[in-house]
């Protein structure tokens, strides 16, 4: 007869709450320009479309407020934000300086089980790619990311990141549309390759100008969707 002491060590399920649900709903449509720069939301239409109560979708607006989604003012309506320069480019060196410690600290780390991993990751994003799938492929580049974080020992950094890095989502996305997914692609094959042969010259080379192309493309969206980015 088993006392069951081994059932104590597992982690308890976590169930997504209603406003989980609503948040990454909201939280997709936004960053996928479904609900572009300057829409006005409400709680109630919102609430009423998934035919819920308000409360799930007021705390749902907050977290998407404090991630830098959504403006909401009192007495007047909720927008989706527009797109801040500054954010993003705030944003593009609190992610280069974070993310090339981890990388560093990966690449004296880093299994060959665990390049296996990543590269399965690549395969994925290959696919999207050939799929021209904008939605798949922003999901595994994260995945990608995050698991370096992972993988240095520093999980929590992506979280920080995560929060940092809103309305440069919205410019990655968009790129997307104009061929950087390739490009991206590319670029974390060659991440791989610096990774297996322990270069570290040519992994900080690499990354450098992986997450520094965001400032150029920024300068490219901006050209051409004036009306989503703030004055």
């Amino acid at each position: 007869m088993t006392d069951g002491s081994a059932l104590k060590a597992l982690e308890p399920l976590k169930i997504p709450s209603m406003a989980d649900t609503v948040f990454e709903e909201l939280h997709q449509q936004i960053l996928s320009l479904e609900l572009p720069p300057g829409t006005k939301v409400s709680e109630i239409e919102v609430a009423r479309a998934l035919g819920i109560s308000r409360q799930p979708v007021r705390d749902a607006f907050f977290r998407l407020s404090q991630l830098g989604f959504l403006l909401i003012r009192p007495q007047r309506a909720t927008v989706i934000t527009k797109i801040s320069e500054a954010a993003v480019l705030k944003a593009k060196f609190v992610r280069i300086a974070l993310e090339m410690a981890c990388w560093k600290a990966a690449i004296e780390l880093i299994t060959d089980a665990e390049i296996e991993d990543l590269e399965g990751i690549l395969q994925e994003q290959e696919a999207a790619v050939q799929a021209n799938d904008q939605k798949l492929f922003h999901t595994l580049d994260d995945d990608f990311h995050r698991r370096i974080c992972e993988i240095a020992g520093h999980g929590y950094v992506w979280s920080m990141i995560k929060e940092q890095k809103a309305h440069m989502d919205r410019v990655r996305f968009i790129s997307l549309t104009i061929g950087a997914a390739r490009k991206a692609y590319d670029d974390h094959i060659e991440l791989i390759d610096a990774l297996r042969a322990r270069d570290k010259a040519q992994l900080e080379a690499t990354l450098t100008e992986h997450l520094g192309r965001i400032e150029f493309i920024l300068g490219q969206i901006r050209a051409e969707k004036p009306e989503y980015f703030q004055e």
